[in-house]
């Protein structure tokens, strides 16, 4: 599976395959929210907007990566590199390419890498993201939390002493 994923920098081009992204991952949510779907389009396309300002406002120097399988978009993964630790800033894929193991290889390929630089790896989850027993799984563990954020992070040090 790995020889068919490969990723290539962000570009604006990518905006409306972003933003269709960053609502199938709040598809869920939504759900049950009585708005008719155009409503619920409108406020997703405002949230999408909200956090791509926040984002390149206050991390100007990540890496914003779009994944790509077999050439084709399927996701992205926002790294930024700070001294003593790599911050995953966001890890999205498309519906399609949920739970086929793909986000679990590249998260343990930043943690084998930052393992290797001695650099702990940390993420915001969401309490009630289904992805945070993955984290959990790979070690991650919670340091502090944000109201409905959970401050997660790994470190080599102590993944070794777990496995």
């Amino acid at each position: 599976m790995r020889e068919t994923i490969t990723f290539r920098p962000e570009t604006p081009e990518d905006y409306a395959f972003m933003e269709r992204l960053y609502a199938s991952t709040r598809e869920e949510e939504l759900r049950p929210v009585p708005w008719p779907e155009e409503q619920k389009a409108e406020f997703l396309a405002q949230q999408f907007a909200a956090q791509c300002a926040h984002y390149h406002e206050h991390y100007r120097d990540a890496v914003y990566s779009i994944i790509l399988e077999h050439g084709q978009p399927i996701g992205r993964l926002y790294l930024n590199h700070l001294p003593d630790d790599v911050r995953i800033m966001d890890i999205a894929l498309i519906a399609d390419a949920r739970g086929r193991g793909i986000g679990g290889m590249l998260v343990q390929e930043l943690l084998d890498d930052a393992g290797a630089q001695g650099k702990s790896v940390s993420i915001h989850v969401e309490m009630n993201n289904p992805a945070l027993r993955l984290y959990e799984r790979l070690g991650f563990r919670q340091i502090d939390s944000y109201g409905l954020y959970l401050l997660m992070e790994w470190r080599a040090d102590r993944a070794e002493a777990v496995s």
